[in-house]
């Protein structure tokens, strides 16, 4: 395939074996899995992921947030959080729909949490700010060299809060506190409620919302990541796989020999790496085409071309 797919040393597809895990998942239970592995193997000594209110209420030492303003904190707000065990996984497991300042983190993982080897889940964006903070670690030294594993999930856009907001209780007509699951797919913007009910927007719907600044990345695939996973290009219940560093193939091969995930080559799927190609060249051509214009006003600057 070509360099939009960024450079990989293995794709595949796959999903947990864990039945518990999957159960909690967004897809193929890949992150929760990767990180509980990690955890069990000694890898890592914590991750940072994107938690929820209910997490905090259980684990309120694990988060950066104000423990005075719980009853402030909204359904499906994303907070921050350290976790250490596979129970604190399962607990922040699944994908929230809109920005979690997980870099955040990062310091204080090392200093007030103590961790030496940390594991981290961001969009592309954040995958890049990790690098970064390893090549130059201006106000983050030694932050960088705890960076254990750090793993890249796709992302096209991304949602302001008051976003995810109107378009679950203006569009869908539902109650945030009433949502299990929301999940982009197949064209559509999906929200799955407690009670069984389902709403799916068209994607037109949703991209007046999107955040601005989502329009200068040319990254869909988070190829910065030591690994990196979605659920475009496999089959519903699974995800595709990209193993991209000397890190995430001795992880990855460390977990699928010991029977963390079951596998399939992604040439042997549907819809495979050509949907995943395709989705990357259209975030690619859309967001050169914001470039461009922004030039006509003086504005050249944009998020780091991870292609060159």
């Amino acid at each position: 395939m070509g360099a939009e797919l960024g450079k990989y040393k293995s794709c595949v597809s796959a999903r947990s074996t864990d039945k518990e895990i999957l159960k909690h998942a967004q897809d193929g239970g890949i992150v929760t899995s990767l990180f509980a592995y990690a955890l069990d193997a000694g890898i890592i000594d914590g991750a940072i992921v994107a938690a929820n209110k209910e997490f905090y209420a259980k684990h309120p030492s694990k988060c950066i947030q104000d423990s005075s303003n719980f009853d402030m904190i909204e359904p499906w707000r994303p907070i921050p959080a350290i976790v250490t065990t596979k129970a604190e996984l399962l607990a922040a497991a699944g994908t929230k729909y809109n920005i979690s300042p997980n870099i955040a983190l990062l310091k204080e993982a090392t200093r007030s949490f103590g961790l030496d080897k940390v594991g981290i889940v961001g969009t592309p964006c954040q995958m890049q700010a990790v690098r970064k903070a390893q090549l130059y670690p201006i106000g983050m030294r030694d932050v960088g060299a705890s960076i254990a594993l750090a793993v890249g999930i796709f992302c096209m856009e991304n949602f302001p809060y008051q976003s995810i907001l109107q378009l679950v209780e203006d569009h869908a007509a539902m109650k945030l506190e009433s949502v299990k699951k929301m999940e982009i797919g197949k064209g559509k913007f999906w929200v799955y409620g407690k009670r069984g009910q389902v709403v799916q927007l068209p994607l037109k719907v949703t991209h007046k919302y999107e955040q601005p600044g989502c329009h200068v990345c040319l990254d869909y695939v988070a190829n910065l990541g030591d690994i990196s996973t979605g659920s475009v290009g496999s089959p519903d219940g699974w995800s595709t796989i990209f193993v991209r560093s000397k890190i995430g193939e001795a992880v990855w091969a460390q977990a699928t020999a010991a029977g963390i995930f079951e596998t399939q080559p992604i040439e042997k799927v549907k819809p495979g790496l050509e949907l995943v190609t395709k989705l990357a060249n259209e975030k690619i051509t859309k967001n050169k085409n914001t470039l461009e214009a922004r030039k006509t006003f003086g504005v050249g600057k944009a998020l780091r071309n991870p292609y060159i």
